[in-house]
């Protein structure tokens, strides 16, 4: 259990060398409040890699907004970033007291954070709350500052209804209406309305997004894919006219610049050329870069843009000597696999080098489930973590060394379908690393593998697809099952209404905080439990934060981390 804590000394700044210390994103304190039904109140707070090394904080309470901030704490705080005002409960006039807290190091230049409202509209309920503009449900979540007032914002894709491009009869259905991205300020401010049209279809491989300051202002911008008019066949399909990857205003939604998206040459069939994703890069180690994909189970294209969106790079699966051809995840991930400083496009069961070149491939088919990060901390490096969807006839579920491919552990046995996303997570205590998850379809076959091989689990968790986020107060993640966040092995916790759209470190100290969407209403639950375990924000590492920048297209994979689970300073 403790072997994380201990390797964790080993990398006390974390966000930086996670970030080759170019990661330049403004973050604000990111203070939460949240009323208990005692009528104590948790606060939660963000630990910065511009903190000092001594850093400790104390909490300010004021009964109204425009009240006097009165300091709460007796004592700085220096052994976490969270902390219970019991005193809130008894104190007159404190009925919509506002927080906020202060660096109390000595010579510290820390602004005081900007006073913050309790958040959750019941005690006991965990939760911020946005109101959408009507009552259609969010499909999709991004995170990103679109303001650069340093607290996070949150651009949402609707309706929530989903096309597959496979003809099979059951799968692609005509689309119902158009998609629309519409952004909100972090305190629930509506700010724009973007309507992709009628050229993209109601799936996700149609409608990949991305939301991310590329162009260096201090404000993110918004990536997505669009095309010109109605071009639909008779029976509904786009198979035909003029394809854009678009920049909008974070702001305003205001279309800035548009490129041509990869074409649709070369693929042989409507399934193979409708599978579209974006993500974000460091290139250079230096400067985020637009990724721009094309393909999947087939042929796959790749382009490469600099901050400024000029072409940096074009690939093609069909130009490599060795086999590339189908080796696509059902989303991106983006990270230094060979220790150079400069990050590699990991596009599943193959790995693009910064340079635009192959640096390896397994050669074995598409993976559902693909993840990577530092999943087996013993190791030197970062490992990449595959369930195989086609039929294999061993191996199939897999961990193999993010540098090389080379496998380092697999499944023993044959399988048929793997399928969904599985997951990566420490959620047993008594093992070091995290845990590996990941089953089949269409027969009961499920694995759950520590993170050096050894299979400790044959049943279901949750589905294919569980997920799982730091919650409690222990080193360990908590998984989210249908309504409810539980420990693998132990305590249930409250329940979450919803669907969860995205797990990131958004808000309040280091635990994450679960994302889900209702008709009408974007839920962020934020933990209330008071931990002594302090770590940076995961935002700070450029792994974790590319992450959760390309959770807003695709599959879900939670976000994992390029180095040890515990950093503190």
């Amino acid at each position: 259990m403790w072997r994380s804590l201990l390797v964790g000394v080993l990398g006390v700044l974390l966000s930086t060398a996670g970030a080759g210390g170019q990661l330049a994103e403004k973050l604000d304190r990111g203070v939460v409040a949240l009323r208990n039904p005692d009528g104590s109140i948790y606060i939660g707070w963000r630990l910065l890699a511009s903190d000092p090394k001594d850093a400790a904080f104390h909490v300010f309470r004021a009964a109204t907004e425009r009240a006097e901030l009165r300091q709460v704490t007796t004592e700085p705080i220096r052994d976490r970033t969270s902390f219970l005002d019991q005193s809130a409960a008894t104190s007159p006039g404190s009925d919509a007291p506002v927080y906020a807290v202060h660096l109390a190091s000595p010579g510290a230049q820390d602004q005081p954070s900007s006073p913050v409202p309790v958040a959750n509209p019941k005690p006991g309920l965990p939760y911020v709350s946005i109101k959408l503009q009507s009552d259609y449900t969010a499909q999709k979540v991004a995170v990103a500052d679109l303001d650069g007032d340093g607290r996070y914002d949150y651009v949402i894709k609707q309706p929530n209804f989903n096309v597959d491009p496979y003809e099979k009869p059951g799968y692609w259905k005509k689309s119902q209406d158009t998609y629309k991205l519409e952004a909100y300020r972090g305190d629930g401010k509506f700010l724009w309305r973007h309507d992709m049209g009628w050229s993209i279809e109601e799936g996700i491989w149609y409608s990949p997004y991305v939301v991310y300051d590329l162009d260096g202002d201090g404000m993110a911008e918004v990536y997505a894919k669009a095309g010109e008019g109605d071009p639909r066949d008779a029976d509904g399909r786009v198979q035909s006219g003029p394809e854009w990857v678009v920049k909008l205003n974070g702001l305003t939604g205001k279309v800035e610049q548009k490129l041509d998206w990869p074409d649709r040459s070369g693929f042989e069939r409507y399934n193979y050329y409708c599978r579209n994703l974006l993500g974000v890069a460091y290139l250079d180690g230096k400067r985020p870069h637009l990724i721009v994909q094309r393909g999947t189970y087939t042929q796959i294209k790749v382009e490469a843009y600099d901050p400024q969106l000029k072409l940096v790079w074009r690939w093609n699966s069909k130009d490599e000597k060795t086999r590339y051809n189908g080796q696509g995840m059902h989303g991106m991930h983006a990270a230094d696999v060979d220790g150079d400083g400069r990050d590699e496009i990991i596009l599943g069961s193959a790995v693009l080098d910064d340079n635009g070149h192959g640096l390896w491939t397994r050669g074995v088919g598409h993976p559902d489930a693909c993840y990577v990060g530092d999943i087996d901390p013993a190791r030197p490096g970062l490992e990449v973590f595959c369930g195989i969807e086609p039929s294999q006839k061993r191996d199939a579920v897999c961990l193999v060394d993010a540098r090389t491919g080379d496998k380092l552990w697999g499944c023993a046995e044959p399988s048929k379908h793997v399928h969904s996303s599985g997951m990566v997570a420490d959620i047993v205590a008594r093992y070091p690393g995290q845990e590996c998850y990941a089953g089949e379809r269409d027969v009961k076959t499920y694995w759950l593998f520590t993170a050096d091989g050894k299979r400790i689990g044959d049943k279901e968790i949750g589905g294919l697809a569980p997920r799982a986020a730091w919650w409690d107060a222990d080193p360990q993640k908590e998984l989210v099952l249908g309504q409810r966040i539980r420990q693998y092995e132990g305590t249930a916790y409250q329940a979450v209404e919803g669907s969860v759209t995205t797990i990131a470190d958004c808000l309040g100290d280091w635990r994450e905080e679960i994302i889900t969407a209702l008709p009408g209403e974007i839920r962020i639950h934020s933990t209330m439990i008071p931990s002594t375990i302090r770590r940076l924000c995961l935002m700070q590492d450029r792994l974790y934060r590319l992450d959760v920048t390309m959770a807003s297209m695709g599959y879900f994979y939670p976000p994992q981390l390029s180095g040890p689970l515990l950093a503190s300073k």
